[in-house]
């Protein structure tokens, strides 16, 4: 989902009772709407996934979704210009409900929270007091008018579930929310973890011959350009029986029973693929592959990597992160050079998340560095995060790497970023991962507009564009 609007933390002092609101200054009528119990919302709620062990777990992340579902008829009312800022005005409503929440607006209609909790209890009291603070009407331009607003959210405990699968998540119950008028509320927690466990491992060697895996691919922008300088390319498992999978759930289980390699192969295979179409399309893109840590040492996969990398003639990063250079240097070392030498692209990924070394970061033959999206999310609601986003721009500058951004989700984060000097961004605010075909119509659109005054048009992109690919 693109987030471009305006991102809010909130404090957690707030003078009124959760449901209780400032009174207005108007008892004009309100505008003539259903009363929320025809629509079917109100209390009425659905969870999803429920699993028998959600109350062992201490901790979970929460994002929740809330929409305009009378937008239209507001729109006709108030005039178009007003009616594009009620969901700011949702956000300003939603001001010290809930002690951490994070709110923001990514669209007209459509206002995103994040918040964590300690139980599953917590995540629906949560939505409840968010749903109560948004059912006193709003005074509008000297008019008190309702909003209808339909919720849904998607909880996961921490670190068990991507970012990405989370908000995907919320989008599905939201979909779910609007046709069966209720809030919904998916609890990603459900099944049992060895189970899983167990199935995938049995499952992931035929997945590749039975087409389940597929790739998606993330820009990475070029801020001083303004255009698209590569791309990152991320494997999914569309599983016959579970659904969707993401990285986090597979990864580390082809590592462990050593498919790693031959997932690694495949997907420089579809990459080198993906790219001769792009190139006939005119656009020759460096496009990065993430390579595990156990790849680095395999005389047999670089071998195999670079073969066909020349055969290919393609544009190909790899992107690896300081840890896996750490478990054994000297072949890692050794093989990024290789690597190098044959025209591949190093980035460092995850810049600072695990054990940065700048003993390592001076001999390894990388271009670029990517900074992790930890220091990126908080950049402009935390006081040392600049300090050390800028001291990493400024130490990859005088090694001679290019830097990228990760996680950018705001245009405050992305201004910022420009004035200190970073390379390149990505992150949800630009795009968020999206298939060859949805790509390929991105650059081609982008094309189209860079002989006149649409050299920024990917930072201006409505979020349903991201939708649909």
């Amino acid at each position: 989902m693109a987030r471009a609007l305006q991102t809010q933390d909130f404090p957690a002092e707030w003078p009124h009772t959760p449901g209780e609101l400032p009174s207005t200054r108007s008892e004009a009528p309100l505008l003539g709407m259903p009363k929320r119990s025809d629509l079917g919302h109100g209390r009425s709620r659905t969870r999803d996934y429920r699993s028998s062990g959600a109350s062992t777990i201490t901790a979970w992340r929460v994002v929740a979704l809330a929409e305009i579902a009378n937008f239209a008829g507001l729109r006709r009312h108030l005039g178009r210009l007003c009616a594009d800022g009620l969901a700011t005005t949702l956000v300003d409503r939603a001001v010290g409900c809930i002690a951490g929440l994070r709110a923001t607006a990514v669209g007209r209609t459509l206002v995103e929270f994040e918040l964590g909790s300690t139980d599953f209890a917590a995540i629906e009291a949560s939505i409840e007091t968010l749903r109560a603070a948004f059912e006193a009407p709003f005074e509008i331009d000297g008019e008190r008018h309702r909003l209808e607003i339909t919720f849904a959210a998607a909880a996961a405990p921490v670190g068990s579930t991507e970012d990405v699968r989370l908000v995907e998540e919320a989008e599905g119950a939201l979909e779910q929310a609007r046709s069966e008028l209720r809030t919904v509320l998916r609890d990603l927690s459900a099944g049992s973890p060895a189970f899983d466990r167990l199935s995938l491992v049995r499952d992931l060697p035929d997945a590749i011959a039975r087409g389940e895996m597929f790739l998606q691919y993330q820009p990475k922008v070029h801020v001083r350009r303004q255009e698209i300088s590569s791309a990152e390319a991320l494997v999914r498992w569309q599983h016959p029986r579970r659904g969707l999978i993401l990285p986090g759930d597979f990864i580390t289980i082809a590592e462990e029973s050593r498919q790693i390699d031959a997932l690694t192969l495949w997907t420089l295979d579809r990459v080198i693929a993906d790219q001769r179409i792009l190139r006939a399309e005119g656009r020759d893109l460096t496009i990065f592959i993430n390579i595990s840590g156990q790849l680095l040492g395999d005389a047999e996969f670089v071998a195999t990597a670079c073969r066909k990398v020349r055969e290919g003639g393609a544009r190909i990063g790899f992107e690896i992160t300081e840890t896996a250079v750490i478990r054994d240097p000297q072949s890692a070392i050794a093989n990024l050079r290789k690597f190098d030498e044959v025209g591949i692209t190093i980035a460092i990924d995850d810049y600072g998340a695990g054990l940065s070394s700048l003993a390592y970061l001076k001999e390894l033959p990388a271009r670029e560095l990517k900074i992790d999206k930890m220091f990126i999310l908080q950049l402009t609601s935390s006081n040392r995060d600049p300090l050390i986003v800028r001291s990493t721009i400024d130490l990859a500058h005088a090694l001679e790497m290019e830097v990228t951004a990760e996680g950018v989700e705001t245009q405050a984060a992305l201004a910022l970023l420009t004035v200190m000097g970073c390379d390149m961004v990505q992150g949800y605010l630009l795009s968020r991962p999206i298939s060859i075909d949805a790509f390929r119509a991105f650059l081609r659109d982008d094309s189209l507009k860079l002989g006149g005054d649409g050299r920024d048009s990917m930072f201006k992109r409505p979020a349903s564009f991201w939708r649909t690919g």
